[in-house]
């Protein structure tokens, strides 16, 4: 942990990734840990605050903390769930609401006084989500805050910086929640805001170079924006004894491997590509389920890399470009988390490989990544890259993949990303990209029949990749897509567009 710490204890909502991020933009570091599975708070912990929850305070298997050993002894916030379990283990009446409080309302009370709500506004919006309310309040809780339909938006304990709110101030519809949060983080809590892109790679580079001291460190480089950024943090701790290893997979985009090796290059990175492409499809033969075809890649990457890493005498550790979201992903409320898909950046490691992990950057979200990456210096090619799966066009031809299919979705693909960047869309975009079907479809071309490949495009915005909106783009720039892709690419006689959102669908097909 930082010197200033903010600690949010993750009761499983949706939104708790939104708190973390706007704890984040008033610049102040936080950290997101389970609630039955934290660190004990040391004196960095400025404040803690409990999320919201899909469970209700009322149900028989609800998540029930002990809070004794922080409340009291750290201004402590609780959001929905959190606020209704402080009340109701207090001696306060929780219960099922009589009208559904989903959704916009206006405060039509605040104390002004109160420092939580200091500076808020009268009518202020806020965004209500919750099945349950406060119906009444142990004896030594006061209401700070109300709307016209539920009495108790808001309270502060007397005698304690022990608040709760019933509302979600992390969300946008929540207009004036980062003025609450400001007012529980920097005022409340007494954190300083010096959390800064400058004082991260400061830090982190120092930290680094403790850490690592002369040892020798591989990197595994995809051409992504988190093995980027990680390898110019590493190359300014450590210079030459870092090594990065890119590998052509065959499963890249169009060009990609020359045209991010030069980049590399350029950069002074220490850089060895590999052209492994036919080792890959050999893997790959005959492969159709999406979890086996992730393995096939994963395991063959590990064995180039290793196979390239012993060609360096004396190397020590690993470096990842693992991002926030992957480590929160590995953790759940309830334990475990179910796997969603494989090929994680957290762990996965053979222990032949016999080395240390070293992530640099695995207490960054991905714009916090590419604000890192713009602080550094970097050519904006790299860092305003869209995210790119592991597994590359393995996971986006559907079905088994050929060296045919991947000239195939690699062209279309082309097509597709370069008519986005002429058009000014690649930067208001997430993530975009071609998907290869694994149907066949009817045409007509000229005087003459066709029976030939289908091409899905996506595109998603988004803010961090945990949830994402399907890109309503120009109906002119999917008609010149697809009229491009039918005529330049053989094997194509069909274009779709997804208009799926996560969730419930995943960004990728597989």
């Amino acid at each position: 942990m930082h010197e200033q710490t903010i600690l949010i204890l993750d009761f499983g909502s949706q939104y708790t990734q939104l708190i973390a991020r706007r704890v984040r933009e008033l610049n102040v570091y936080c950290e997101i840990h389970p609630y039955n599975d934290y660190p004990n708070p040391g004196p960095e912990v400025k404040g803690i605050i409990l999320s919201g929850s899909p469970f209700s305070v009322l149900d028989t298997y609800a998540p029930a903390p002990e809070l004794d050993h922080i409340r009291k002894h750290f201004p402590l916030l609780g959001v929905c769930y959190g606020a209704q379990y402080m009340a109701q283990t207090s001696g306060g009446q929780v219960m099922p609401s009589t009208t559904r409080e989903y959704g916009r309302a206006n405060l039509a009370y605040i104390d002004m006084q109160n420092e939580l709500m200091k500076g808020m506004t009268m009518g202020s919006q806020v965004w209500m989500s919750h099945g349950d309310t406060i119906l009444n309040l142990p004896s030594d809780f006061r209401i700070i805050t109300s709307t016209d339909d539920v009495e108790v938006a808001g309270y502060q304990v007397s005698g304690e910086q022990t608040y709760g709110i019933q509302f979600h101030p992390e969300v946008y519809h929540t207009t004036e929640g980062k003025k609450l949060l400001q007012n529980f983080v920097v005022d409340i809590c007494g954190c300083s805001q010096s959390w800064t892109p400058s004082s991260f790679i400061e830090t982190t580079v120092e930290e680094l170079k403790t850490k690592l001291g002369n040892d020798k460190v591989v990197l595994g480089l995809s051409g992504g924006v988190d093995s980027s950024v990680s390898a110019v943090l590493l190359d300014k701790a450590i210079g030459e004894n870092l090594t990065c290893i890119f590998v052509d997979n065959g499963l890249l985009r169009k060009n990609e491997f020359k045209t991010v090796l030069d980049s590399y290059e350029h950069m002074g990175l220490n850089v060895i590509g590999v052209d492994s492409k036919d080792r890959f499809y050999k893997a790959l033969k005959g492969i159709t389920d999406p979890e086996e075809k992730r393995k096939a890649i994963g395991k063959t990457f590990i064995e180039v890399f290793d196979e390239e890493a012993h060609k360096i005498k004396d190397v020590k550790w690993l470096a990842q470009g693992t991002i926030y979201p992957d480590v929160i992903e590995s953790k759940s409320v309830k334990g475990p988390s179910a796997t969603i898909k494989s090929h994680h950046n957290v762990g996965g490691l053979p222990d032949y490989m016999k080395l240390k992990i070293v992530e640099p950057l695995n207490t960054l979200f991905k714009d916090e990544v590419r604000i890192i990456g713009k602080t550094l210096g970097m050519d904006q090619l790299l860092i305003g890259r869209h995210p790119f799966p592991g597994p590359g066009l393995g996971i986006r031809i559907l079905g088994d993949v050929t060296p045919e299919k991947v000239r195939i979705l690699q062209d279309a693909d082309h097509l597709y990303i370069e008519t986005m960047k002429e058009r000014g869309l690649y930067d208001k975009v997430w993530q975009a990209g071609a998907i290869l079907l694994p149907i066949h479809s009817v045409g007509v071309m000229g005087d003459e029949r066709t029976y030939e490949n289908v091409i899905a495009l996506r595109a998603v915005v988004s803010t961090d990749g945990m949830t994402a909106d399907w890109s309503q783009l120009p109906y002119d720039f999917l008609a010149k897509v697809s009229n491009d892709i039918i005529n330049k690419v053989k094997g194509v006689n069909r274009v779709v567009y997804d208009i799926s959102s996560k969730p419930p669908a995943t960004i990728e097909w597989e």
